[in-house]
């Protein structure tokens, strides 16, 4: 069958972002070119099925480009979601893939540009109950995206890549559906994650970012729970790479000596991405969650306790069943004092096959809109004021934009929020150089500094 040239979409979060890249080097490896949409024989899109937001968008881009000329394939969470039902309410689709097809996928997509009908993915519940001590891995017939196994080389795209630490969780809250379609928690064995960062370190990455659905769960199936606080040291040393920074921390799971490997590991980002979701210990216990207001400040008194400048971001959720006005007062008041350097608010979404969906108490989408934007307002003002209280400090901003006012991220800056402008900037500058600044001033949540 011919070799074509293929456009590669991906939307959501960055461990689909991981996917994709492995994705992309399979399909090079097996003769395929990466073009734009414009000029692609075939389109293939890697969806997000999270939240009802992230469902509309990837299927509003799937009806986008199915308006082109090439074919375009739908894979990623919201096809291995939902499988044949998604592939029979989008017949604009030419195909609906799931992770087990990614091995295949050079092949998958051959099969669709000689115009053959391929079987829709069939959803199962990929989940498997994986206690604290070692166990045995997945079967060879379960794919696990984004771990790399039998994959060609990744392509370093920028000087910033994620890197898989684990797929899938184990945590059941009432909220997410995301074990079903990911599976259990599944760690990366440590010599597959170092390989790969060797590789590349020495194609010109400079930053890895540590991806998975709860990065303070590593190890624990492989019968080391600590084995985070070993593995960070060895992947800063690896040569090329300047900086680490690890992603979606659970709160419910920190410990001192994560904390302090993440404080105070030289090359370890002290940057603490918390997932709190909420401030009220009624609405998290809800959410099958733990902790309230005063654990996460106790924790974050411990972060700054080890690293005084850290950084620290998290997300939540508003308008959670039986959410009341003094729980929304409590999660303003929370995010007020937290001093959090990145906020991202979201609705709450009724989510296919999750328990709180049947929970009582379900909120108007219109409560829940006007409840978003009361939230987002005063978040937006606490990540603006701690943005102001940097003013005056030294920064290791990696260049990220060079120019004559270039832009990067400093320690404290993770890749979803903000950035920090260099001005001037020196001369010869590159993306993936690591220059030392002192902040000068802030433009809304984002930094302004003069190279030293």
């Amino acid at each position: 069958m011919p070799t074509g040239r293929v456009a590669l979409v991906t939307l959501g979060c960055a461990r689909n972002e991981v996917d994709s890249a492995e994705l992309q080097a399979r399909l090079r490896a097996d003769g395929f070119e990466v073009a734009e949409d414009g000029e692609a024989d075939v389109v293939l899109v890697n969806t997000c099925g999270f939240i009802a937001a992230a469902k509309k968008d990837s299927i509003d881009t799937v009806l986008d480009l199915a308006d082109g000329t090439a074919p375009v394939v739908v894979a990623g969470c919201l096809a291995e979601r939902y499988g044949g039902e998604l592939a029979e309410s989008l017949p604009e689709a030419a195909a609906v893939l799931g992770f087990d097809d990614y091995p295949d996928i050079a092949d998958r997509l051959r099969r669709v540009m000689a115009g053959e009908s391929l079987p829709s993915h069939e959803p199962r519940d990929r989940r498997r109950l994986l206690p604290l001590s070692p166990v045995e891995r997945p079967a060879a017939a379960v794919t696990t995206p984004g771990h790399g196994t039998g994959a060609p080389r990744r392509d370093v795209t920028g000087p910033s890549m994620p890197v898989k630490l684990a797929s899938g969780c184990d945590r059941r809250c009432s909220f997410c559906a995301i074990p079903r379609f990911r599976g259990s928690f599944v760690s990366r064995p440590p010599e597959d994650i170092l390989a790969e960062v060797a590789q590349l370190g020495q194609d010109g990455a400079r930053e890895i970012v540590l991806v998975s659905e709860n990065s303070t769960s590593y190890g624990k199936d492989l019968g080391d729970l600590r084995l985070l606080e070993g593995l960070l040291p060895q992947i800063a040393v690896v040569p090329g790479i300047a900086r680490v920074r690890v992603s979606y921390l659970q709160p419910a799971e920190m410990r001192p000596s994560l904390v302090r490997a993440i404080a105070e590991t030289e090359g370890v980002a002290s940057y603490f991405d918390l997932s709190f979701q909420h401030a009220s210990a009624a609405v998290l216990r809800r959410m099958r969650r733990f902790g309230g207001t005063a654990d996460f400040l106790a924790l974050l008194d411990s972060v700054r306790a080890a690293a005084p400048d850290a950084g620290v971001r998290s997300n939540v959720i508003v308008g959670f069943p039986g959410e009341t006005e003094a729980d929304v007062e409590e999660l303003v008041s929370f995010l007020a004092e937290a001093r959090l350097d990145g906020i991202g608010v979201f609705g709450y979404s009724a989510e296919d096959g999750t328990e709180a969906a049947g929970l009582p108490g379900q909120l108007d989408e219109a409560e829940i809109a006007a409840r978003v934007a009361h939230v987002t307002s005063l978040a937006d003002d606490a990540v603006v004021q701690r943005a102001e209280e940097r003013t005056g400090a030294q920064v290791a901003v990696l260049v990220e934009e060079p120019g004559p006012t270039a832009t990067g991220r400093a320690e404290h800056q993770g890749p979803e929020d903000t950035d920090t402008t260099l001005t001037p900037a020196p001369a010869g500058l590159r993306a993936g150089d690591l220059v030392i600044a002192r902040v000068v001033e802030t433009e809304g949540p984002d930094l302004v500094a003069v190279p030293e």
